[in-house]
Protein backbone atom coordinates (compact mmCIF):
# COMPACT_ATOMS: atom_id res chain seq x y z
CA UNK A 1 0.00 0.00 0.00
CA UNK A 2 1.42 3.37 -1.04
CA UNK A 3 1.01 6.26 1.40
CA UNK A 4 0.71 9.76 -0.07
CA UNK A 5 1.02 12.54 2.49
CA UNK A 6 -0.56 15.78 1.33
CA UNK A 7 -1.71 17.03 -2.08
CA UNK A 8 1.78 18.34 -2.84
CA UNK A 9 3.00 14.74 -3.10
CA UNK A 10 0.48 13.75 -5.76
CA UNK A 11 2.19 12.92 -9.04
CA UNK A 12 0.91 12.37 -12.57
CA UNK A 13 1.12 8.61 -12.01
CA UNK A 14 -1.44 8.94 -9.20
CA UNK A 15 -4.19 10.05 -11.59
CA UNK A 16 -6.73 7.31 -12.12
CA UNK A 17 -8.32 5.36 -9.27
CA UNK A 18 -11.48 4.20 -7.56
CA UNK A 19 -11.84 6.29 -4.43
CA UNK A 20 -13.42 6.33 -0.99
CA UNK A 21 -13.23 9.12 1.59
CA UNK A 22 -13.56 9.14 5.36
CA UNK A 23 -11.97 8.94 8.81
CA UNK A 24 -12.06 5.13 9.08
CA UNK A 25 -11.29 5.36 12.81
CA UNK A 26 -10.82 1.83 14.09
CA UNK A 27 -11.15 0.28 10.60
CA UNK A 28 -14.12 -1.70 11.94
CA UNK A 29 -16.20 -4.21 9.99
CA UNK A 30 -18.36 -1.48 8.49
CA UNK A 31 -15.25 0.22 7.14
CA UNK A 32 -13.92 -3.12 5.90
CA UNK A 33 -17.23 -3.64 4.07
CA UNK A 34 -16.79 -0.32 2.23
CA UNK A 35 -13.15 -1.05 1.40
CA UNK A 36 -14.02 -4.52 0.09
CA UNK A 37 -16.54 -2.93 -2.29
CA UNK A 38 -13.96 -0.30 -3.24
CA UNK A 39 -11.39 -2.96 -4.12
CA UNK A 40 -13.99 -4.93 -6.08
CA UNK A 41 -14.94 -1.86 -8.12
CA UNK A 42 -11.27 -1.01 -8.68
CA UNK A 43 -10.50 -4.53 -9.92
CA UNK A 44 -13.42 -4.41 -12.36
CA UNK A 45 -12.04 -1.18 -13.82
CA UNK A 46 -8.39 -2.32 -13.67
CA UNK A 47 -7.57 0.74 -11.55
CA UNK A 48 -5.88 1.22 -8.16
CA UNK A 49 -8.07 1.43 -5.07
CA UNK A 50 -7.52 4.64 -3.10
CA UNK A 51 -8.68 5.94 0.28
CA UNK A 52 -8.54 9.60 1.28
CA UNK A 53 -8.45 10.44 4.99
CA UNK A 54 -7.51 13.36 7.23
CA UNK A 55 -5.17 14.08 10.17
CA UNK A 56 -6.29 15.24 12.60
CA UNK A 57 -9.80 13.94 12.09
CA UNK A 58 -12.25 16.79 11.40
CA UNK A 59 -14.14 16.05 14.63
CA UNK A 60 -10.91 16.55 16.57
CA UNK A 61 -10.14 19.80 14.79
CA UNK A 62 -13.55 21.30 15.66
CA UNK A 63 -13.99 19.72 19.11
CA UNK A 64 -12.19 22.31 21.25
CA UNK A 65 -12.09 20.99 24.82
CA UNK A 66 -14.72 18.31 24.09
CA UNK A 67 -12.26 15.98 22.42
CA UNK A 68 -13.65 12.73 21.01
CA UNK A 69 -11.93 9.48 21.93
CA UNK A 70 -9.66 8.19 19.18
CA UNK A 71 -9.66 4.46 18.39
CA UNK A 72 -6.63 4.39 16.10
CA UNK A 73 -3.83 6.85 15.56
CA UNK A 74 -2.43 7.07 12.04
CA UNK A 75 0.20 4.31 12.46
CA UNK A 76 -2.44 1.85 13.70
CA UNK A 77 -4.83 2.82 10.93
CA UNK A 78 -2.13 2.17 8.34
CA UNK A 79 -1.40 -1.23 9.91
CA UNK A 80 -5.07 -2.23 9.64
CA UNK A 81 -5.60 -0.79 6.16
CA UNK A 82 -2.61 -2.75 4.83
CA UNK A 83 -4.55 -5.92 5.63
CA UNK A 84 -7.54 -4.95 3.44
CA UNK A 85 -5.87 -5.02 0.02
CA UNK A 86 -6.08 -1.22 -0.33
CA UNK A 87 -3.46 0.09 -2.76
CA UNK A 88 -3.23 3.82 -2.03
CA UNK A 89 -3.76 5.92 1.08
CA UNK A 90 -3.92 9.70 0.66
CA UNK A 91 -3.73 11.61 3.94
CA UNK A 92 -4.56 15.33 3.94
CA UNK A 93 -3.67 17.61 6.88
CA UNK A 94 -6.95 18.94 8.24
CA UNK A 95 -6.45 22.59 9.12
CA UNK A 96 -8.27 25.91 8.93
CA UNK A 97 -7.63 26.20 5.20
CA UNK A 98 -9.03 22.78 4.38
CA UNK A 99 -11.98 23.21 6.75
CA UNK A 100 -13.06 26.27 4.72
CA UNK A 101 -12.87 24.58 1.31
CA UNK A 102 -16.23 24.37 -0.43
CA UNK A 103 -17.72 20.96 -1.15
CA UNK A 104 -17.77 21.96 -4.82
CA UNK A 105 -13.96 21.95 -4.90
CA UNK A 106 -13.85 18.35 -3.69
CA UNK A 107 -16.54 17.25 -6.13
CA UNK A 108 -15.42 19.17 -9.22
CA UNK A 109 -11.67 19.57 -8.84
CA UNK A 110 -9.98 17.21 -6.39
CA UNK A 111 -11.86 14.02 -7.24
CA UNK A 112 -12.06 14.22 -11.05
CA UNK A 113 -9.03 16.37 -11.94
CA UNK A 114 -6.30 15.84 -9.37
CA UNK A 115 -7.12 12.23 -8.50
CA UNK A 116 -8.74 11.24 -11.79
CA UNK A 117 -11.24 9.03 -9.97
CA UNK A 118 -13.60 7.13 -12.26
CA UNK A 119 -15.79 5.90 -9.41
CA UNK A 120 -16.34 6.92 -5.77
CA UNK A 121 -17.66 4.63 -3.02
CA UNK A 122 -19.05 6.29 0.13
CA UNK A 123 -20.95 5.28 3.26
CA UNK A 124 -24.56 6.19 3.88
CA UNK A 125 -23.64 8.96 6.37
CA UNK A 126 -21.05 10.62 4.12
CA UNK A 127 -20.79 14.43 4.19
CA UNK A 128 -17.97 16.63 2.93
CA UNK A 129 -16.77 20.19 2.42
CA UNK A 130 -17.16 23.40 4.41
CA UNK A 131 -19.80 23.03 7.10
CA UNK A 132 -20.51 19.48 5.83
CA UNK A 133 -22.45 21.10 3.00
CA UNK A 134 -21.77 18.31 0.51
CA UNK A 135 -23.80 15.10 0.49
CA UNK A 136 -24.26 11.98 -1.62
CA UNK A 137 -26.64 13.63 -4.12
CA UNK A 138 -24.28 16.54 -4.67
CA UNK A 139 -21.50 14.07 -5.43
CA UNK A 140 -23.75 12.15 -7.86
CA UNK A 141 -24.69 15.37 -9.68
CA UNK A 142 -21.08 16.53 -9.89
CA UNK A 143 -19.98 13.10 -11.09
CA UNK A 144 -22.53 13.13 -13.89
CA UNK A 145 -21.06 16.43 -15.08
CA UNK A 146 -17.38 15.64 -14.48
CA UNK A 147 -17.28 12.05 -15.71
CA UNK A 148 -17.24 9.81 -12.64
CA UNK A 149 -19.87 7.61 -10.98
CA UNK A 150 -20.79 7.27 -7.31
CA UNK A 151 -22.18 4.42 -5.22
CA UNK A 152 -23.39 4.46 -1.64
CA UNK A 153 -22.97 1.59 0.80
CA UNK A 154 -25.65 0.73 3.32
CA UNK A 155 -24.64 0.62 6.97
CA UNK A 156 -23.47 -2.79 8.13
CA UNK A 157 -25.51 -4.18 11.02
CA UNK A 158 -24.67 -6.57 13.82
CA UNK A 159 -28.13 -7.79 14.73
CA UNK A 160 -30.08 -4.65 15.62
CA UNK A 161 -26.91 -2.58 16.11
CA UNK A 162 -25.41 -0.29 13.50
CA UNK A 163 -21.68 -0.97 13.39
CA UNK A 164 -19.94 2.33 13.97
CA UNK A 165 -16.86 3.83 15.61
CA UNK A 166 -19.16 5.29 18.27
CA UNK A 167 -20.49 1.84 19.20
CA UNK A 168 -16.93 0.50 19.37
CA UNK A 169 -15.98 3.33 21.75
CA UNK A 170 -19.00 2.58 23.94
CA UNK A 171 -18.09 -1.11 24.09
CA UNK A 172 -14.48 -0.33 25.04
CA UNK A 173 -15.54 2.15 27.72
CA UNK A 174 -17.63 -0.62 29.30
CA UNK A 175 -14.72 -3.06 29.14
CA UNK A 176 -16.70 -5.29 26.77
CA UNK A 177 -13.77 -6.40 24.65
CA UNK A 178 -15.61 -9.41 23.23
CA UNK A 179 -18.28 -7.21 21.64
CA UNK A 180 -15.69 -4.64 20.55
CA UNK A 181 -13.87 -7.45 18.76
CA UNK A 182 -17.13 -8.51 17.08
CA UNK A 183 -17.62 -4.95 15.80
CA UNK A 184 -13.99 -4.42 14.80
CA UNK A 185 -13.32 -7.83 13.30
CA UNK A 186 -10.08 -7.84 15.30
CA UNK A 187 -9.00 -7.40 18.91
CA UNK A 188 -8.46 -3.87 20.11
CA UNK A 189 -4.80 -2.83 20.32
CA UNK A 190 -2.58 0.21 20.72
CA UNK A 191 0.87 0.50 19.13
CA UNK A 192 3.79 2.69 20.06
CA UNK A 193 7.49 2.94 20.80
CA UNK A 194 8.77 2.65 24.34
CA UNK A 195 10.07 5.98 25.67
CA UNK A 196 11.91 7.01 28.82
CA UNK A 197 9.66 7.80 31.77
CA UNK A 198 10.11 8.88 35.37
CA UNK A 199 11.36 5.42 36.44
CA UNK A 200 8.75 5.39 39.23
CA UNK A 201 7.55 1.89 38.37
CA UNK A 202 11.09 0.58 38.64
CA UNK A 203 11.46 2.25 42.06
CA UNK A 204 8.27 0.49 43.18
CA UNK A 205 9.54 -2.85 41.91
CA UNK A 206 7.08 -2.83 38.98
CA UNK A 207 9.05 -1.62 35.93
CA UNK A 208 6.88 -0.41 33.07
CA UNK A 209 7.31 0.22 29.36
CA UNK A 210 5.96 3.72 28.71
CA UNK A 211 4.20 4.43 25.41
CA UNK A 212 2.88 7.84 24.43
CA UNK A 213 -0.67 7.55 23.16
CA UNK A 214 -0.19 10.19 20.42
CA UNK A 215 -3.89 10.97 20.27
CA UNK A 216 -5.91 13.74 21.86
CA UNK A 217 -7.94 11.30 23.94
CA UNK A 218 -7.76 7.52 24.25
CA UNK A 219 -10.79 5.24 24.04
CA UNK A 220 -9.73 3.46 27.24
CA UNK A 221 -8.96 4.50 30.83
CA UNK A 222 -7.98 2.20 33.65
CA UNK A 223 -5.98 -0.93 34.36
CA UNK A 224 -6.12 -3.94 32.03
CA UNK A 225 -4.81 -7.43 31.37
CA UNK A 226 -2.99 -7.29 28.03
CA UNK A 227 -0.88 -9.30 25.65
CA UNK A 228 2.14 -7.63 24.07
CA UNK A 229 4.02 -8.33 20.85
CA UNK A 230 7.23 -6.71 19.65
CA UNK A 231 9.13 -7.50 22.85
CA UNK A 232 11.52 -9.63 20.78
CA UNK A 233 12.38 -9.81 17.09
CA UNK A 234 9.89 -12.70 16.86
CA UNK A 235 6.75 -10.62 16.28
CA UNK A 236 4.51 -13.67 16.75
CA UNK A 237 5.70 -14.08 20.36
CA UNK A 238 3.19 -12.79 22.92
CA UNK A 239 3.92 -11.71 26.48
CA UNK A 240 1.33 -11.28 29.22
CA UNK A 241 1.14 -7.99 31.04
CA UNK A 242 -0.76 -5.41 33.07
CA UNK A 243 -1.36 -2.01 31.49
CA UNK A 244 -2.52 1.33 32.83
CA UNK A 245 -3.96 4.03 30.60
CA UNK A 246 -4.42 7.42 32.22
CA UNK A 247 -2.69 10.44 33.70
CA UNK A 248 -1.32 8.75 36.88
CA UNK A 249 -3.07 11.03 39.41
CA UNK A 250 -1.13 9.68 42.40
CA UNK A 251 2.11 11.18 41.05
CA UNK A 252 0.54 14.34 39.55
CA UNK A 253 0.75 13.11 35.98
CA UNK A 254 -0.62 15.35 33.22
CA UNK A 255 -0.06 13.66 29.86
CA UNK A 256 -2.16 10.54 29.17
CA UNK A 257 0.19 7.58 28.92
CA UNK A 258 0.09 3.84 28.33
CA UNK A 259 2.25 2.02 30.90
CA UNK A 260 2.78 -1.73 30.51
CA UNK A 261 4.31 -4.09 33.07
CA UNK A 262 5.27 -7.43 31.53
CA UNK A 263 4.75 -10.45 33.76
CA UNK A 264 7.81 -12.64 34.33
CA UNK A 265 10.04 -10.46 32.15
CA UNK A 266 13.18 -8.41 32.62
CA UNK A 267 15.01 -6.58 29.86
CA UNK A 268 15.52 -3.29 28.03
CA UNK A 269 12.56 -2.31 25.83
CA UNK A 270 13.47 1.32 25.10
CA UNK A 271 12.87 2.21 21.47
CA UNK A 272 10.98 -0.99 20.69
CA UNK A 273 7.70 -0.76 18.78
CA UNK A 274 5.16 -2.68 20.86
CA UNK A 275 1.61 -3.71 20.04
CA UNK A 276 -0.56 -3.96 23.17
CA UNK A 277 -3.81 -5.95 22.88
CA UNK A 278 -6.45 -5.43 25.56
CA UNK A 279 -8.08 -8.56 27.00
CA UNK A 280 -9.79 -7.72 30.29
CA UNK A 281 -10.42 -4.67 32.50
CA UNK A 282 -9.27 -4.99 36.10
CA UNK A 283 -10.30 -1.60 37.49
CA UNK A 284 -10.61 2.12 36.82
CA UNK A 285 -7.66 4.44 37.31
CA UNK A 286 -7.64 5.96 40.79
CA UNK A 287 -5.58 8.22 43.02
CA UNK A 288 -3.93 6.76 46.13
CA UNK A 289 -2.98 8.55 49.34
CA UNK A 290 0.61 7.34 49.26
CA UNK A 291 3.14 5.48 47.15
CA UNK A 292 2.87 2.56 49.59
CA UNK A 293 -0.85 2.32 48.88
CA UNK A 294 -0.17 2.52 45.15
CA UNK A 295 2.43 -0.24 45.40
CA UNK A 296 0.02 -2.47 47.33
CA UNK A 297 -2.61 -2.01 44.63
CA UNK A 298 -0.09 -2.75 41.87
CA UNK A 299 0.79 -6.00 43.63
CA UNK A 300 -2.91 -6.87 43.68
CA UNK A 301 -3.27 -5.99 39.98
CA UNK A 302 -0.37 -8.28 39.11
CA UNK A 303 -1.80 -11.19 41.12
CA UNK A 304 -5.17 -10.75 39.41
CA UNK A 305 -3.50 -10.62 36.00
CA UNK A 306 -1.64 -13.86 36.70
CA UNK A 307 -4.93 -15.45 37.74
CA UNK A 308 -6.66 -14.17 34.58
CA UNK A 309 -4.03 -15.59 32.24
CA UNK A 310 -3.89 -18.95 34.02
CA UNK A 311 -7.59 -19.58 34.60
Amino acid sequence: MEIISGLHNLRDRHRGCVLTIGNFDGVHRGHQHVIAKLCEQAAERNLPSALMTFEPQPREFFAGTQLPARLTRFREKVCLLRQTGLQRLLCLPFNTKLSNVAAQWFAEDLIPKRLGASHVVVGDDFRFGRGREGDFQMLVDAGAEMGYTVSQMDTLQDGADRISSTLVRESLSKGDFAYAQTLLGHEYFIMGRVVFGRQLGRQLGVPTANIRLQRYRAALEGVYCVTVSGVSDDLTALHHGVANIGVRPTVDGKEPLLEVHLLNYSGDLYGRLLSVTFKHKLRAEQAFGSLDALQAQLDTDIREAHAYFHQ
